[in-house]
């Protein structure tokens, strides 16, 4: 059987469509791991920022030294173990602040940096190349934070840290620098509120950890306060610590190097001996991503899941990329030939329903054979003819049944099976007179 020649070879074809495939797939990988989705830029008081507001500086120090520090813009991430930064935004949800606290005290320390700054981006002047880098902003105001329903026992107070042997000193953790901004200046007071970092000679609070019945024995040996701990029923492990002033941890304050100093060795108290992990939340700065029903398929355990069903169906398509070759030419519709003719006309009379009308015609052809066969004259009449024909039979074979008997119940015949009977018997006559 012969086979039509392809235009393309099967390993072209293999690879056209391994590539659509793979290509495929990756657009979903894509899809699922939140690369379509915006990504933090270098504005903004958040881990990427690069302005005076933001925490780049942070990030990288930590990260040099020594620190597992990454940025975290999923939900369930947070609740990985590890310190936790938060660096929300001013109109930030209290409701989902306490959610994100909450959820990760049992993981590790969490660190609020409340907000501070407005900002405004510089624009990048085109006479001044280089001058004005991506991401640096001009602060406007400084205002802080109103979220009624988280930690509501902490009030903030807004002021100069101007009194003091140095104008807008701070000290705390065994250090002490000065603050960049000493005439705007954020502090908290509250009942529960652990000092941390006070301003120098004054009872202003910069940066504090909550006392809720938890043993903290690293950050209580920086404050040096004695609490009574006998009666521990804290419903978290971890602390949770205030930074009430911005300025002491963004890049405006890290420009100093005993600011960084400073967030070092309270994130080492925080953390108590634990793994040194640090991550910046993006989240709360609007960067978060969800985690849809793609993304889960390409992570544990659904991941498994994933590959079986990649892997069935390569398999698949290998399979069927096997199976079938070249078509196949087929046959003409109607083949050349008599024998191919009256098996096609056959069909077509039987497909009609018009056996019946078979008779009368078979019976006339099977008298026209026997005229030219006996060499009886043309001008004879069918009686004429038909009588001459049972003549002649019944001189060779005188037992026969009669050629024109035979002729009427072909005419007569209606059914298949009667015009089979009657049509084998005329053709064995037929043979008879022939012979």
């Amino acid at each position: 059987m012969s086979r039509r020649a392809s235009p393309f070879s099967p390993r072209v074809m293999l690879g056209l469509v391994l590539f659509g495939a793979l290509s495929f797939l990756t657009l979903l990988w894509m899809i699922g791991s939140g690369m379509d989705e915006p990504s933090a830029g270098a504005t903004g008081a958040h881990a990427n920022g690069k302005g005076l507001d933001g925490y780049s500086a942070l990030n990288q120090y930590l990260g040099k030294r020594g620190f597992d520090v990454s940025t975290v813009q999923s939900r369930a991430a947070l609740k990985r173990p590890g310190v936790l930064i938060l660096t929300p935004m001013h109109q930030a949800d209290p409701e989902e602040l306490n959610a994100v606290v909450n959820g990760h005290r049992n993981a590790g320390p969490t660190i609020v940096i409340l907000p501070k700054w407005f900002s405004v981006p510089l624009p990048r002047k085109v006479t001044q190349p280089g001058k004005v880098k991506e991401g640096f902003v001009e602060l406007v105001e400084a205002q802080a934070p109103d979220w009624k329903g988280f930690y509501d026992d902490i009030s903030l107070k807004g002021g100069a840290l101007e009194t003091g042997p140095r104008p807008g000193g701070w000290e705390g953790a065994g250090l002490s620098g000065l603050m960049p901004a000493p005439k705007k200046i954020f502090s908290g007071e509250g009942e529960y509120l652990v000092p941390l970092v006070m301003g120098e000679g004054t009872s202003q609070v910069l940066a504090g950890y909550i006392s809720d019945g938890g043993d903290y024995p690293g950050l209580r040996a920086l404050s040096d306060y004695e609490e009574d701990l006998d009666d521990n029923d804290a419903a978290y492990d971890w602390p949770v610590i205030f930074v009430f002033d911005a300025d002491l941890f963004n890049n405006y304050g890290l420009s100093r190097p005993e600011n960084a100093a400073l967030a070092e060795r309270l994130i080492q108290a925080s953390l108590d001996g634990e793994p040194k992990t640090v991550m910046f939340d993006l989240t709360l700065n609007g960067y978060g991503r969800s985690q849809g029903l793609l993304s889960l398929a390409f992570t544990p355990p659904y991941l498994a899941a994933t590959l079986c069903l990649i892997l069935a169906a390569a398999a698949a398509l290998w399979r069927a990329f096997q199976r079938f070759g070249p078509p196949v030419l087929t046959g003409r519709s109607i083949a050349f030939g008599k024998r191919a003719l009256v098996a096609n006309s056959a069909g077509l009379i039987q497909r009609a329903r018009r056996l019946h009308l078979l008779g009368p015609p078979y019976a006339d052809a099977a008298r026209d054979r026997l005229i030219k066969a006996l060499a009886l004259p043309a001008r004879l009449s069918h009686q004429q003819a038909e009588a001459a024909i049972d003549r002649a039979l019944a001189a060779r074979a005188p037992e026969s049944t009669p050629f024109s008997q035979l002729a009427a119940q072909m005419r007569a015949a209606r059914k298949p099976t009667d015009l089979l009977r009657t049509a084998r018997r005329l053709h064995a006559l037929e043979r008879t007179l022939t012979r």
